[in-house]
């Protein structure tokens, strides 16, 4: 199914309109929110101003720390870890201005303290109008977007990329992120593992070894970790029946669904709706 079609449940209930979200631990939301593979109908600027830890985009993790900018494309496959000395922001890029930005992910590590500083400002000037009453408040962020689309197309000629190295340029590497696109187009449909492996050229054992060597996870950890997440945010954001949930995901029938769900969250479905956080397993 086209891709514009087949769009998630997760990415409708999503605002794309401009928006700077603060990342803060919070034990309460669950690891979920943060970790599981995910994916948004607009790109996604991550800015970290404090604290390190890892990244997975389109199956390739990465280290990140203090200063660094993370740019993932709308439809790529994203999970971070943000631990309690993490701290920072994730930017909403309307999808008309998307253009603006690269058709790839990008990471940057800004180690002139005067990107550092530039960065930082342009992130504050955009929350401060957001958050202003005025009638042009929305406008004037929108430039400030546009300045940092500037700022931020310098620093690729001016910064290593970390998301640009010969080990992200390897077969394994291409071969994981083409499963994570078939991932993130077709969850829905319930294929396993063996299914996109034949759709890739390549034998499940394979694909699950690139899958190791470039994110430390297992071909069917990434694939179950994307549907949890669905079902995470169906079950958080929606009156959807369990049952109809099972099948939009592509479930047998809701018993199977739900031995599925608690094996890897520690809940059921049920109790995870209306108590909160899960772990991811």
């Amino acid at each position: 199914m086209d891709q514009v079609v087949n769009k998630s449940i997760a990415t409708q209930l999503q605002d794309s309109a401009l928006c700077v979200t603060p990342i803060a631990f919070n034990h309460m939301a669950g690891k979920w929110r943060t970790e599981a593979m995910r994916s948004h109908a607009t790109p996604r600027l991550v800015f970290i101003t404090k604290g390190q830890g890892r990244i997975t985009i389109a199956g390739m993790t990465y280290g990140y720390g203090p200063n660094n900018l993370i740019y993932i494309p709308a439809h790529v496959m994203y999970g971070y870890e943000a631990g309690p000395a993490v701290f920072g922001s994730i930017l909403t890029i309307p999808s008309a201005m998307s253009g603006e930005w690269p058709d790839e992910p990008v990471h940057l590590r800004l180690r002139d303290v005067q990107a550092q500083r530039e960065a930082a400002a342009m992130f504050e000037a955009m929350e401060r109008e957001l958050k202003n009453t005025a009638q042009t408040h929305s406008r004037a962020a929108h430039y400030h977007l546009g300045l940092l689309s500037v700022f931020f197309e310098r620093q690729i000629d001016q910064t290593p990329v970390v998301a640009g190295n010969e080990r992200t340029n390897g077969s394994a590497a291409r071969l994981v992120a083409a499963y994570t696109d078939l991932i993130e187009r077709d969850y829905r449909s319930h294929n396993g593992v063996a299914g996109y492996a034949a759709a890739l050229g390549v034998t499940p054992t394979h694909l699950t070894r690139c899958c190791n060597q470039t994110c430390g996870k297992s071909a069917l950890t990434i694939l179950r970790d994307r549907i949890t997440y669905e079902a995470c945010i169906m079950l958080r954001e929606t009156h959807l029946p369990v049952a109809q949930i099972a099948n939009d995901l592509g479930f047998k029938s809701a018993a199977y669904f739900t031995r599925s769900f608690q094996a890897k969250m520690g809940h059921t479905p049920s109790h995870f709706r209306k108590n909160g956080a899960g772990k991811i397993r």
